[in-house]
């Protein structure tokens, strides 16, 4: 076996890089616990998982107007369901969650316009 020949400069080759954050918002913690997927079970790290904030009513708008009829109180709110999903890129992307971005739109980090409520 012959040794490769020898130079007086290494060169090496780093390799394109899609995001600058690899698609992670770790920065330096090391290692990052696991969460799973609201859709597909899947374990994925906690600052790679999209994140989504769902608020919604207890119960349906019918059943809502029949609680209201039935109650004793004038002005009763029924709480709300609060839940914290979470979802791996794949599944994100196949419920339209998120969207695929161009190369020159992934350099933008604003998050998208909140839309306007009635």
């Amino acid at each position: 076996a012959s040794s490769p020949p020898s130079s007086s400069f290494t060169f090496l080759a780093t390799m394109t890089v899609k995001r600058r954050s690899h698609g992670r918002n770790k920065k330096g913690r090391g290692h990052v616990k696991r969460v799973r997927c609201a859709s597909t079970g899947k374990a994925i790290p906690k600052d790679k998982a999209v994140t989504r904030f769902i608020v919604r009513n207890i119960v349906d708008a019918s059943s809502m107007r029949d609680i209201r009829d039935a109650s004793a109180y004038e002005a009763y709110a029924l709480p709300k369901l609060y839940i914290k999903q979470y979802y791996c890129i794949e599944a994100a992307v196949h419920q339209r969650i998120v969207r695929s971005r161009s190369a020159e739109n992934r350099r933008n980090r604003e998050p998208p316009a909140r839309f306007q409520r009635r």
